[in-house]
């Protein structure tokens, strides 16, 4: 049995107990799948990350897992451990900013962590893929997987729509935030879906027009995750698809996107992509905290 390092971190967030908490064990090398699947599981987080050192042209390899499975990228994950190794020394002297890259099952995550002018270390990723989109799945059954009224889903831009640029997610937009404080996920409905081979990772938003571009919501039960706070990974693949498919964002765009509100753990992400012909470039980032370190035995 040895000992493990640990942070725990609030990531999207600059005040302790907001945002998406994390454990990040910095040092990782010696542990299995099964163990890394057992401590993340111990921490009951949406996600934990292990961090191990690369053989390749990488600065570390990072695997992350849920509660109860491995996922190939994520965005919180890879902002929470870029900040926590930074703040750790393990990157040495920012200098203002530096820029590091995790390898992952997706591909590689290029990170920019940088300091803000109260001194406060920002850590911005892009994600390690293009746009892919999947299965439209129709307004009336995501409407009743929703606990909603059909006219609660709006489809003007996009259908509900699988996106991804490294983790599948159903992107749906909703009509009001009355309609996204109201979502409740009915489960044996849902389960409907995940049985017919569809992603059941579900992501809302809403255009808010306040302080907010965007507020968002994201439901992923089957991994775990009843609900979660903040969703870099889930804003990431919305972004792309509003540059794909709104002309409003044609040549790209930035948002400032709420989540967490609803769970009393509010979180600001900020997204921003950039298209050229069909490439689409897709960015996500925030500030994280650190709230507590200790050991853990394995």
């Amino acid at each position: 049995m040895q000992r493990y390092r640990f942070f725990i971190c609030d990531v999207f967030t600059s005040t302790r107990f907001g945002g998406n908490q994390l454990a990040v064990l910095p040092d990782a090398d010696g542990l299995t799948g099964q163990q890394m699947q057992q401590i993340a599981r111990e921490f009951n987080y949406s996600e934990s990350t292990f961090v191990l050192q690369s053989g390749n042209d990488h600065d570390r390899r990072v695997r992350i897992f849920t509660p109860t499975t491995e996922v190939p990228f994520a965005g919180h994950p890879n902002v929470g451990t870029a900040f926590a190794l930074a703040a750790d020394g393990q990157f040495g002297d920012i200098g203002g900013e530096l820029n590091v890259k995790f390898e992952e099952d997706a591909g590689t995550v290029a990170i920019c962590i940088s300091e803000d002018e109260e001194g406060l270390l920002n850590c911005e990723l892009e994600a390690p893929q293009q746009l892919s989109i999947g299965e439209t799945v129709a307004a009336a059954q995501v409407a009743g997987i929703l606990s909603l009224g059909e006219s609660d889903i709006r489809t003007t831009t996009h259908q509900p729509q699988v996106a991804s640029v490294g983790l599948p997610f159903l992107v749906v937009e909703l009509a009001s935030r009355d309609a996204l404080e109201r979502a409740r996920v009915d489960m044996g409905k849902l389960e409907e879906l995940h049985d017919a081979g569809i992603v059941s990772d579900i992501h809302l938003y809403v255009r808010s027009g306040d302080e907010f571009d965007i507020r968002a919501r994201m439901f992923a039960p089957y991994d775990g995750v009843p609900e979660d706070p903040a969703t870099g990974s889930a804003n990431c693949a919305l972004a792309a698809l509003l540059t794909h498919a709104d002309p409003l964002f044609a040549e790209g765009g930035s948002w400032q996107i709420a989540q967490g509100v609803e769970m009393g753990r509010p979180s600001l992400l900020k997204a921003r992509t950039h298209r050229a012909g069909n490439n689409i470039r897709t960015w996500i980032g925030g500030h994280s905290v650190l709230v507590a370190e200790g050991h853990i035995l394995a």
